[in-house]
């Protein structure tokens, strides 16, 4: 099968080259800081609109709040002049801005589309995970937890590579929740030590849910099972040869040490079978979201031990006391499954320290590395870019999930041109923005676009009683003469604050204009990946809600089935 949607490279590389366009129009006000916007008159230089005009028509309920009509944001008149480059026309902007947005320029997979694809099940919500994660890391770590089981599921593999791993939320989900064994990649150590404790304590409270979960699903299924008929007989040697080779092709094919048998005392110790069995049966259909999954031999037998294919075994009973072949079975596949479940609650989840770069050698941290696939929950900066280049250039890797973030830390190869060219950089990726020569600027870049005083102090501002108080502990702090009177800071103060509508205004126009910074990055990533020969399926997804996760798109990819 193969994955569904694809974005052809093509139409990948015609969304680029019109977000582009756009965003290069707006590069003055992109890069514009907001610290320098009274010292260097930034108003007058890029806007040519009012201020109370630009905040009408972006607060008024029009073209970022409408559907966006076919067409719109691609027409010929201008929302910049060509000769001073300033803003003239708010409401072009806004359109603009909109149209060059990922929803509107169509170049994302819907992520029901990619879990319809990847035939992946949805599995039902852990609630512990709320007591170890707050709402916003519990929602990534479901959802994305899911894709990726489903995307390893596809390729059929069971090692998966978490590069800056943190705290190990979802290193851990992963191992716990879908069996799969995950090496958690990180360069702080304080992060793997605290993600080796933490996983300790949630391993601990998982086996406690999952008891109670069993606990609460068997009761639930002996009272349904008790209310249902019991057939009378069976022809008891033809379902235990069946049986039995079944379970013998099983324990060959899996190496599978069974427990030895020991004879009991009788039936008299055990439930009626059909009511065991088909507890049993119902058992393993409904913990499949509580422990791992058992291979497909296990599910075969386990479904001919059904209620309908099992009766009374009581006419049996063998007066000698020995066991007849359905109990010798039955014995088989407790122990089946309870080495399964072990095998499910065993550690298989191991933190690791290193810093990652573009040049790693896997196989140097990670001894036993087979074929696997990367992960990445908000890997800062550079990291994202360097998972996708690890990721093309290693044949053990055959899939990718990465959710890049802090795009401000990017290093980006045409913003310094005085710097190593021998560098591996953040950004660009792909070959038509490097073709260019393409630079954001790291002002661009920032997501929340906060002042140069403001990145000096942290956190004074929140702990500032007025504005006389923040700027003494601005001073204080930046070791700056703070012996100027009261009267002279509020003079300063009320010079400007009639002008506070054209900062609310200047900060919205960036606002606006963020998004489109993060569509050229991730497009930039997506097209890189399209350049590559050994790549099968590459997609944007809008992974999270981002109301809770405002980082929420992955880049993911797949390599051919070949590739080795």
């Amino acid at each position: 099968a193969t994955i569904a949607l694809p974005l052809p490279p093509a139409a990948a590389a015609r969304a680029l080259r019109r977000a582009a366009r756009f965003v290069g129009r707006a590069l003055p006000l992109c890069r514009a800081h907001t610290v320098e916007f009274f010292t260097r008159g930034l108003w007058e230089r890029l806007v040519a609109a009012r201020p109370d005009a630009v905040l009408e028509a972006l607060r008024a309920a029009g073209p970022l709040a409408r559907p966006l009509a076919a067409g719109a944001g691609a027409a010929a008149a201008p929302a910049f002049c060509e000769n001073s480059e300033k803003l003239i026309n708010v409401h072009l902007f806004a359109l603009a801005a909109k149209y060059h947005s990922l929803s509107s320029l169509g170049v994302c997979t819907p992520l029901e589309d990619v879990l319809e694809a990847l035939k992946g099940n949805r599995k039902e919500v852990k609630k512990i995970l709320k007591k170890f994660m707050n709402n916003k890391k519990s929602h990534e770590v479901q959802v994305m937890s899911e894709l990726v089981d489903s995307i390893a599921n596809y390729c059929g593999i069971k090692q998966v590579i978490d590069i800056g791993s943190g705290k190990g939320y979802l290193s851990s989900f992963l191992s716990m929740q879908y069996n799969l064994k995950v090496y958690g990649i990180d360069s702080s150590s304080s992060n793997t030590n605290g993600a080796h404790e933490r996983n300790r304590k949630l391993k601990k409270h998982w086996r406690a849910y999952q008891s109670r979960g069993r606990e609460s699903l068997k009761s639930q299924t002996l009272e349904k099972a008790n209310n249902r008929p019991v057939e009378s007989k069976i022809k008891c040697k033809t379902i235990s040869e069946e049986l039995l080779n079944n379970a013998n092709s099983l324990q060959n094919q899996d190496q599978v040490i069974l427990q030895d048998l020991v004879p009991s005392c009788g039936f008299t110790e055990m439930a009626t079978p059909a009511t065991n069995t088909e507890t049993e049966a119902d058992l393993v259909t409904g913990t499949q979201s509580h422990e791992t999954k058992l291979s497909e031999e296990v599910l075969a037998i386990l479904n001919v031990l059904s209620a309908d294919a099992v009766e009374d075994f009581s006419s049996f009973h063998n007066n000698s006391g020995e066991l007849c072949e359905e109990e010798k079975v039955q014995r088989k596949m407790t122990s089946l499954k309870t080495k399964a479940r072990k095998s499910s609650e065993s550690n298989l989840y191991f933190p690791l320290t290193s810093c990652i770069t573009a040049e790693t050698e896997l196989n140097d941290i990670i001894t036993d590395l087979e074929d696997c696939m990367m992960v990445g929950l908000h890997t800062c900066g550079d990291l994202a870019a360097n998972t996708l280049r690890i990721f093309t250039a290693k044949p053990e890797i055959k899939a990718v999930c990465s959710v890049g973030c802090c795009y401000h830390l990017l290093s980006e190869q045409f913003e310094n041109q005085e710097e190593c060219h021998d560098q591996v950089w953040g950004f660009p990726m792909c070959q038509y923005l490097k073709d260019k020569g393409w630079c954001c600027g790291r002002n661009a870049r920032i997501a929340n676009f906060k002042s140069l005083l403001d990145r000096h102090v942290g956190k004074t501002f929140s702990k500032s009683s007025s504005f006389i108080d923040y700027v003494r502990r601005s001073l204080k702090k930046l070791e700056l003469d703070d012996s100027k009177v009261n009267s002279c800071i509020m003079d300063y103060y009320e010079k400007y604050k009639h002008r506070m509508n054209e900062l609310e205004a200047f900060n919205m126009l960036k606002v606006v204009l963020a998004p489109c910074i993060e569509v050229l990055i991730l497009l930039d990533r997506l097209c890189y990946l399209k350049e590559q020969e050994n790549i099968a399926w590459s997609g944007l997804v809008k992974l999270f809600d981002p109301v809770k996760s405002p980082r929420c798109y992955a880049v993911i990819a797949l390599k051919n089935q070949s590739c080795s």
